[in-house]
């Protein structure tokens, strides 16, 4: 009996576990900047979202999503035949390549791209070729991995061309219209949806194109769950500009340290430079991972909280500044809400806080500010029976990820007071960080969760929480209470000693 022959494979860089094994660290502590994926799921990726996917995951899907890709035709102005759905862009490149490549030769524009394509190729015994002309099969990635660069699509193909267009959305470019010029284009669900463990990827071509592609697939790659949350992602508005702002924002700091990476037209920054690897061995004892290429260094943005602290670890390393605080990444998910929590102390009061009820929004928002936090706080809830458990649930979320943060508390300066005025509001607030979990709150007029929400946050992240507030707008007096809290709060994190503050010894 034959042996086959091992090919040369796609290697991923090593686990969360192996990085922290390496360096002494716990895998919460490691940061992947190596992965040109958001640091955050889609508001959508709720337990809701998969609920009757669950319900039915006995059975099987013999429609092969329709639904999904109706809203994927939709999405992109084709019809149900111009679309098929599989695991992943990596599904496709490497079938693709075997429909028209096998025995043949294989060309990338540009020719430092996508390394999936070298192994498909290998895969269908093809020879790489920089022939773009001549070549049977022709992947265009645009925009390109890993440069970032925005390559024109070149017009003297014979062979098969295909546009991969994974960062399409960062860049605001859409070359759907080639599939009625024998185009195939691939999309995925991994990046700026940000499902990349949904592994769900879609190719759209002429609708013959399809269905070769079609009759050569596995029945049903994806499954019913990602199929799910691939759907529910399409069913809101995809917004990348946030995204955008933050790599040109990194891209500057960059500079400031004399790493100027290229132009960039996805979720990553790349840098030319020599020994790059020597850059991320310098950063991944501070849990940071970026990844390495003979050519430079590529970078994933991420959000603010997880970039400054980058940023932060590379000053330490290139210009000897204090190394930084990591942040904490904390996440909470109920029947009712779906929350992510990324919390840094101390921090800079870099605060963003999105979970679809505005006013206690604001209110955290107020809390961390004045607590001298960086805090990135996003999810979802059902406000359809009302804002109970999304406030609830958001506090003690926060509260949860402050008492990770807080460890075994030496060091701490342990008690806090603060009294903030608002118009005709004051509120006076103490704290007792030393591990006692205790509210008591006199807030009046209350608007209607705020003793319940700070409540919520002194249970879980075991802090003596004394609160008086009072005024005749409600509004005033929550956010003159928020405010002082967050003051408090701001005194008793001062760190200076190597145990908690005790008559009666270490706490």
């Amino acid at each position: 009996m034959k042996t086959p022959e091992i090919l040369d494979a796609y290697q991923w860089p090593p686990s969360n576990e192996v990085l922290a094994e390496k360096v002494g660290l716990s895998p919460a502590q490691i940061l992947r900047f190596d992965g040109n994926v958001p640091a955050m799921p889609p508001v959508t990726a709720r337990p809701a979202t998969v609920a009757k996917a669950l319900a039915d995951v006995n059975e099987y899907d013999r429609s092969r999503y329709e639904s999904l890709r109706a809203a994927i035709a939709e999405y992109h102005g084709v019809e149900l035949g111009n679309v098929s759905i599989g695991a992943g862009s990596d599904e496709f490149i490497v079938l693709l390549a075997a429909m028209y490549a096998t025995g043949g030769t294989v060309a990338t524009v540009p020719s430092d791209s996508y390394s999936m394509y070298r192994y498909a190729a290998g895969m269908a015994g093809a020879t790489m070729t920089d022939d773009v002309a001549n070549a049977d099969l022709v992947f265009v990635c645009r925009p390109n991995n890993p440069t970032g660069e925005l390559p024109d699509i070149p017009t003297n193909v014979t062979g098969q061309l295909v546009i991969d267009e994974a960062y399409a959305q960062y860049a605001g470019v859409d070359e759907t219209a080639r599939i009625n010029e024998g185009a195939i284009i691939l999309r995925t669900f991994s990046k700026a949806f940000g499902l990349a463990g949904a592994r769900v990827g879609y190719a759209l071509a002429a609708e013959p194109t399809i269905a070769a592609i079609t009759s050569r697939q596995a029945p049903l790659s994806v499954s019913a769950l990602s199929a799910a949350l691939a759907q529910a992602a399409l069913s809101v508005s995809l917004d990348v500009s946030g995204q955008v702002a933050e790599r040109d924002r990194v891209a500057a700091a960059l500079s400031e340290l004399g790493l100027t990476p290229l132009p960039s037209y996805t979720n990553f920054l790349f840098i030319p430079m020599e020994n790059p690897q020597d850059i991320v061995d310098r950063l991944l004892p501070y849990g940071v991972m970026l990844r390495a290429y003979q050519a430079g260094l590529r970078i994933s943005i991420r959000d603010e909280v997880d970039d400054d602290y980058m940023l932060d670890a590379l000053r330490a390393e290139l210009s000897g500044a204090p190394a930084p605080t990591p942040p904490l990444l904390f996440r909470r998910a109920t029947a009712e809400t779906y929350l992510n929590c990324r919390l840094r102390i101390p921090g800079q009061g870099r605060v963003f806080i999105n979970t679809g009820e505005g006013f206690y929004d604001h209110m955290l928002q107020q809390l961390a500010f004045h607590g001298g936090m960086d805090l990135r706080m996003e999810g979802v809830g059902d406000l359809e029976t009302g804002d109970h458990h999304l406030v609830e649930d958001t506090f003690r979320t926060f509260g949860e990820a402050l008492d990770k943060v807080l460890g075994d508390r030496k060091g701490l300066a342990r008690y806090g007071e603060a009294r903030v005025p608002m118009d005709e509001a004051l509120a006076v607030a103490v704290v007792d960080l030393s591990g006692r979990a205790k509210a008591t709150l006199d807030i009046d007029p209350d608007p209607g969760m705020a003793a319940h929400a700070l409540e919520s946050l002194a249970q879980t992240a075991r802090i003596t929480l004394h609160v008086t507030a009072k005024g005749e707008n409600a509004h005033h007096v929550a956010e003159a209470a928020f405010k002082a809290v967050g003051r408090a709060m701001n005194q008793a994190l001062v760190r200076g000693t190597s145990v908690v503050q005790s008559t009666k010894g270490s706490l």
